[in-house]
């Protein structure tokens, strides 16, 4: 796809979200020629901070093609010094300008913060967790979509420190629906590194 603004990047997400909610698959850029072209570099245009869950494979969810996304996976999305220096290197050497913080409905980490708050002291992810607990306990959505929304924002905003001063990066919060396939970005999730 070339190089993409923000803003072209975030498009191309939010369509490519809309084929697969729709069952529509494009599957783009995944033939053996453009993979043997790869062997040469790699050139994302966006990066993904998302979820180890086996049922949130970003690529498919967007469905981009090889090559189009750096993809960061780990439990419940925390963003722990590995994860943020795997981000930093996609957003220093290979200049991505979009950074995605994906979360999900009927997440295992979740439902683990919740369910047991009192392991937290003992369990690094629940205790990266906790915050987003409680925020959630504090408003009045559903207590599992409402820390599934905290945590993204919190990562959001957590980034949104980490890279301050990079021209140009738009860092974004969304939920990926299990059921219904369908990507919902976060308004209140959309922060310039300034």
């Amino acid at each position: 796809m070339g190089s993409l603004t923000p803003e072209q990047a975030l498009q191309a997400l939010i369509e490519g979200n809309r084929r697969h909610r729709d069952g529509q698959h494009a599957n783009p850029r995944r033939d053996p020629a453009f993979r043997a072209a790869l062997a040469a570099g790699q050139a994302p245009w966006a990066a993904i901070l998302g979820c180890s869950d086996s049922r949130v494979p970003p690529e498919i969810i967007f469905d981009q093609g090889l090559g189009d996304l750096f993809v960061v996976r780990t439990a419940g999305h925390v963003c722990d010094a590995v994860a943020l220096a795997s981000l930093r290197y996609a957003v220093e050497h290979l200049g991505v300008r979009l950074l995605v913080v994906l979360g999900h409905t009927h997440c295992g980490a979740i439902k683990a913060a919740l369910a047991h708050p009192e392991g937290a002291r003992a369990d690094p992810l629940r205790a990266a967790l906790r915050s987003a607990v409680e925020e959630a306990k504090a408003s009045a959505e559903d207590l599992e979509l409402g820390a599934a929304k905290a945590h993204v924002r919190r990562t959001v905003n957590l980034l949104a420190q980490a890279f301050t001063g990079i021209p140009g990066l738009l860092i974004v919060g969304a939920v990926y629906d299990l059921t219904s396939g369908e990507v919902t970005f976060l308004q209140e999730g959309f922060k310039p590194a300034v």
